[in-house]
């Protein structure tokens, strides 16, 4: 979520970049497209015409997938990064709405009541620049704010108009003291709309109907109404183009090796990811073919959320020590390897 990743935990704001509707380069990479010489490397649109040529002895996806899997090197060959572009665009028709969702448990929301000034802090300890807004329960969302919105709604209170004339640019002052903090945002009249979709729906699907609706924040929903989770347009175009970072993302350090040979993590850090950074071994087993993070996999073979302290034995090859934990998941996991030829230099 983006608007609430932050991993994005969050949890981030979205801040991207406008893509031209008439540039179906730029549609295709994501980017403005990028002036080329005739030496550089022919584009990715390119790259893809002789294929979109041949439509006659198999569709498009086929043809584009042999083009992919295509290792002799040759001119029509695509480089690593627009494999792995591609790669995921013909992925994205079969992710659904819950393989890019954010969990509940990690939405950063506020309450409908929550005053002004508290709403004002909120934003700035969590980096988004939109939260949904709920009534008790996240299970009554009624919508979302735009810190956008608090901010022109703040510039149009503060704003000073002697006698009742509006002054020139140049001479307009602002008196902040004229804003009231504890007004409730319930009665500041800034909520714009969400979207309510089933966590089954796919994830192209929904992206089609956020560009339609002009809305960029989704609430998954369950089959009693109850909230799941929330995806966010950012969220989905990462799913193509990778993690998008903007200035107010905080960097994280998500994996830190100790001086005993350990690794600390978060406990959503995915499987597949750990392989990457640590060594093979965290994906091998029937308790890691239904989960994609380290603290799905240990609540997993427990059945139960673990106290901090607990050592869960469900990898041969790494001991996981639970150093945080609340009732509802896991924070923090200590990784120390039973065979130090697991771990990479």
């Amino acid at each position: 979520m983006a608007d609430q990743i932050n991993q994005n935990s969050s949890t981030g704001a979205t801040n991207g970049d406008t893509v031209s509707q008439n540039d179906p380069e730029a549609q295709s990479t994501g980017q403005s497209p990028a002036r080329s010489t005739g030496s550089e490397k022919r584009s990715l649109l390119a790259g893809l015409f002789p294929f979109l040529r041949s439509r006659q002895t198999s569709s498009i996806r086929e043809e584009l997938t042999d083009a992919l899997s295509d290792e002799t090197g040759s001119d029509t060959a695509f480089s690593a990064e627009e494999k792995a572009m591609l790669n995921n665009i013909l992925r994205l028709r079969e992710l659904r709405v819950d393989d890019v969702m954010i969990s509940r448990a990690d939405i950063e929301a506020i309450e409908y009541s929550t005053p002004l000034g508290e709403l004002l802090e909120l934003f700035e300890s969590s980096g988004h620049s939109r939260m949904p807004v709920y009534v008790e329960t996240l299970d009554d969302a009624r919508g979302m704010i735009h810190i956008r919105d608090v901010l022109n709604y703040i510039t149009r209170m503060s704003r000073q108009q002697p006698d009742g004339q509006d002054q020139p640019a140049a001479a307009k002052r602002y008196d902040l003291s004229k804003i009231d903090l504890t007004t409730p945002i319930s009665e500041l009249n800034l909520m714009r709309k969400v979207l309510f979709v089933p966590s089954s729906m796919l994830a192209s699907s929904l992206m089609a109907r956020m560009q339609a609706s002009h809305i960029q924040m989704a609430l998954v929903i369950d089959e009693y109404g109850g909230t799941d989770g929330l995806v966010s347009l950012e969220d989905i175009v990462e799913m193509v183009v990778g993690d998008i970072e903007d200035e107010h993302d905080d960097e994280e350090l998500s994996l830190i090796r100790n001086p005993d040979g350990s690794y600390t993590v978060d406990a959503r850090a995915e499987l597949e990811e750990l392989e990457k950074l640590i060594g093979a071994g965290f994906t091998q087993g029937e308790d890691s073919e239904d989960v994609d993070t380290l603290g799905g996999l240990m609540i997993s073979a427990l059945d139960h959320i673990p106290e901090t302290g607990a050592i869960v034995d469900v990898l041969p090859a790494y001991e996981l020590e639970v150093l945080e934990a609340d009732s509802r998941r896991i924070h923090k996991v200590r990784i120390t390897p039973r065979n130090g030829d697991y771990f990479q230099s």
